[in-house]
């Protein structure tokens, strides 16, 4: 009992920073805004900034932290791969590339159209990563370099689009760059339905990816069926990439990042380091767009710029700590 009170600590501390972090974010910003007078009035400047601007933007941004995050914990799991995340393995430019040619068909889509396109290019991109794997019974560390591989795939065909069609595709570069900046309340009712459903089901999956993170052999011994457990987790690790990134555009790291914070913390018990890795994502997210919109006001730098001047190095201080899964 005192060991499972411990283990509460990181949850409840966690929670309590993602619950004040959003409240910073709705507070400041390029324009400071007077919480108690836009909650009294929602019709003045305040309570329209609030209700039309900041709900929208942080909401987006912590839903689709929780889902790159969780994102993140389920691949490195499933993949036995420490390097393994949305970005990094293709799997966010594969969801990008199904958004936007898309969007180059259909100008005026929906919101749940693109999300459904993105969740398909995801799926594709996933299974292009493990086929190739497979048959050239690569290393992790080539199962890393395939994903890039693939990534610059995806992209090169999104940038095609975008040269074929650049009135169909006119916010592109925003797209591309990553960012929450046109976030609204309908854009919201999507993101609001998948991620909580995905990362609650995720969550509930912690006592089967246990036992997968033994190896196939082991788990199959003790009644698990490995390859169900491992394709119902990429489904759902799709799910969440495609809905964050019809949300957000290629935001990057975030998958990479929270899963190796939050295991340097408290372990590699899923139980844990699922729902803290969805968490401390929503948290990082809403940090680093917060800081995007506030550090050169009046001008905005995209989150996802911000976020990969981040990545970059963690991602080489893991490669290099990691080496010898190579």
């Amino acid at each position: 009992m005192a060991k499972n009170k411990r283990k509460l600590h990181p949850a409840v501390l966690l929670g309590f920073v993602c619950l004040l972090v959003f409240v910073i974010s709705l507070v400041l910003g390029a324009t400071p805004l007077r919480l108690r007078q836009a909650l009294e009035n929602p019709y003045s400047i305040d309570g329209l900034i609030l209700l039309h601007i900041r709900v929208p933007r942080v909401l987006t941004t912590l839903l689709c932290g929780a889902a790159f995050g969780t994102v993140g914990a389920l691949l490195q799991c499933v993949l036995h791969n420490p390097l393994a995340s949305p970005n990094v393995l293709g799997v966010n430019a594969g969801a990008g590339f199904g958004a936007t040619l898309l969007m180059a068909i259909i100008p005026h889509a929906g919101m749940a159209m693109v999300s459904f396109a993105a969740f398909a290019g995801a799926v594709v991109a996933c299974l292009m990563v493990l086929q190739i794997s497979r048959i050239a019974k690569s290393s992790r560390l080539a199962l890393v370099l395939t994903g890039v591989a693939l990534t610059a795939f995806f992209r090169a065909g999104s940038d095609a689009l975008i040269t074929l069609f650049p009135n169909s595709l006119t916010g592109s570069s925003h797209f591309s760059i990553g960012g929450a900046a046109n976030a609204t309340l309908q854009s919201l009712i999507p993101l609001g339905i998948i991620v909580p459903v995905c990362v609650c089901a995720a969550c509930l999956m912690y006592p089967q990816l246990d036992l997968l993170a033994l190896g196939d052999d082991v788990a199959h011994s003790l009644g698990l069926n490995p390859q169900r457990i491992r394709t119902l987790a990429l489904l759902l690790a799709c799910a969440l990439a495609a809905s964050g990134v019809a949300a957000m555009g290629l935001i990057g790291f975030v998958g990479l990042m929270a899963p190796h914070l939050v295991r340097l913390w408290v372990g590699s018990e899923n139980r844990l380091l699922l729902p803290l890795s969805a968490l401390l994502g929503a948290s990082m997210l809403m940090l680093c767009d917060l800081a995007a919109r506030s550090l050169f006001s009046p001008f905005e730098l995209p989150v996802g710029v911000l976020l990969n001047f981040l990545g970059a190095p963690f991602f080489l201080f893991v490669l290099i700590r990691r080496r010898q899964y190579a």
